[in-house]
């Protein structure tokens, strides 16, 4: 059976997404290209997971320091529906860990030819979350970015990916409100009118409210510890973080220890 019949099979993953990101091949880090503007939201991703994770898994019974050269070492890190590596790779840098999933093959297959080139030991493994928590793995933090809006079974797939969440660790997930205001900016804006990301990316009946992924994450075994909105600022052409969680927003949320 191949991969791709494996994740019509069985997977929460949507084939026809993972098709047309694995098109996008050795694009995933031209900075011009496709992935331009995930290239753009990245720092904002980065800043974000390393307070939150120093702040969360501290160091002698103390924070760990965000501004140290490696704030992240030692911990053990999955990041699901890695694609090209854009995130897995910052992480690495920064001392984490990386074990680094994706369905589609060219994806991987991009990301350890450029992980080997930058000298980064990252794990890279083309399965689905499904299949990677069979083998009963766990994690200090389990990353689902930019994935969510991506799956056909959010509920599904969060139970798996939560499942891989080791007592007093987190689950961290970026992903698109299902607003109007998201339709405009994110589909219609970004895809048609800016051309951030080819037309088609995504599908707005498959965006995500914070009240929807809350309440799947509380199903999942999880506490919800922290949300925030990421805001694209237009005349400094970046991302920040703000209270405004009506496009795109992170959630964060822990298991409790047993």
């Amino acid at each position: 059976m191949t991969q791709q019949e494996k994740i019509r099979r069985d997977s929460t993953v949507d084939p026809e997404d993972v098709a047309r990101f694995d098109r996008i091949g050795a694009q995933w880090w031209d900075e011009k290209g496709p992935m331009a503007a995930l290239h753009r939201f990245n720092p904002v991703r980065v800043d974000y997971l390393t307070g939150l994770l120093s702040r969360h898994f501290k160091l002698a019974g103390a924070p760990r320091d965000p501004e140290a050269a490696r704030p992240l070492e030692g911990l053990k890190i999955l990041d699901v529906g890695c694609g090209g590596g854009i995130l897995s790779e910052p992480l690495a840098r920064l001392g984490a860990e990386m074990t680094s999933i994706d369905p589609a093959k060219r994806n991987i297959e991009v990301a350890r030819a450029h992980a080997q080139r930058a000298g980064l030991s990252i794990d890279y493994r083309n399965v689905t979350a499904e299949q990677l928590g069979a083998e009963d793995h766990t994690f200090d933090a389990v990353l689902a970015m930019e994935v969510i809006e991506h799956v056909r079974d959010v509920q599904g797939f969060l139970r798996h990916a939560a499942a891989m969440v080791r007592p007093g660790g987190l689950l961290v997930a970026a992903t698109l409100n299902r607003t109007l205001k998201s339709f405009a900016f994110a589909i219609v804006g970004a895809e048609y009118v800016l051309r951030w990301v080819p037309a088609g990316t995504h599908s707005w009946s498959q965006f995500v409210t914070p009240l929807e992924l809350a309440r799947a994450l509380r199903g999942a075994g999880l506490h919800v510890r922290d949300e925030t909105g990421v805001i694209y600022d237009p005349f400094a052409r970046e991302w920040r973080l703000g209270p405004d969680m009506d496009v795109n927003y992170m959630i964060a949320a822990d298991r409790p220890d047993a």
